[in-house]
């Protein structure tokens, strides 16, 4: 079961040429309640998962208007099952980032990778998380050991574009990490790293250290002064 806490690179569209062995079946209804034929519902469902690297769950089946198109797709192999309400185009090449984008899917984008694994992608700190930690203003959780959903409403500001998925800013990263349960020295390893990168600037660390609990900004702003 998924842990919570508290509280897109872009795909093909619909000219890509892999979309040539769309199905051919009797005209699908998409959501809004128009007719699509099945080359024009295939091709949505490819655009809709090319936001996520092919990733989409049974609702954008359903938003897309392929229902009684994707049995056949996944017996045919163009479609593959990867969890329970998951599916992933089957000619979608892999990447090391898939996790990432297949967890942004399942929450329809509305999450962003946050706290340890954040600061990984962003190349600071040796934390080695062994859970992909995301943050979400809702949806539901999904049934995975290897999930972290931390609850919460993250500004537009506290998060950027990793194509397929949005990730915590550098700032927003360091300044979850102080609030979270790591030690004094992965602190200060994660706050040297984003300084000597240029990730951020420390007087920019220290200032926004005021918007936390005073125990966590003591703990920051020493983490500045030894960096």
């Amino acid at each position: 079961m998924s842990r919570e806490a508290g509280a897109a690179s872009s795909g093909p569209g619909s000219r890509n040429p892999r979309n040539n062995g769309g199905p051919r079946e009797r005209r699908q209804t998409g959501v809004a309640g128009r007719l699509r034929d099945p080359e024009q519902a295939w091709s949505v469902l490819r655009r809709l998962a090319g936001r996520y690297a092919g990733y989409f769950t049974t609702r954008t089946v359903v938003r897309a208007g392929c229902e009684e198109l994707i049995r056949s797709a996944v017996n045919e192999g163009r479609v593959v099952r990867v969890g329970v309400g998951l599916m992933r185009l089957g000619d979608w090449p892999r990447g090391p980032l898939d996790d990432y984008a297949m967890w942004s899917a399942w929450f329809d984008g509305a999450a962003a990778v946050s706290h340890h694994s954040a600061a990984e992608l962003h190349g600071i700190g040796r934390l080695r998380p062994r859970f992909v930690h995301m943050s979400a203003s809702g949806g539901r959780l999904p049934n995975s050991a290897g999930l972290v959903v931390l609850r919460r409403t993250l500004r537009r500001t506290d998060v950027e574009s990793a194509g397929a998925f949005l990730v915590t800013t550098p700032l927003r990263t360091i300044l979850d990490l102080a609030e979270s349960g790591i030690g004094q020295i992965a602190l200060d390893e994660v706050v040297a790293d984003a300084v000597a990168i240029d990730r951020c600037d420390g007087d920019e660390i220290h200032t926004a250290a005021g918007t936390l609990p005073p125990h966590a900004a003591t703990r920051l702003r020493r983490s500045v002064d030894r960096s």
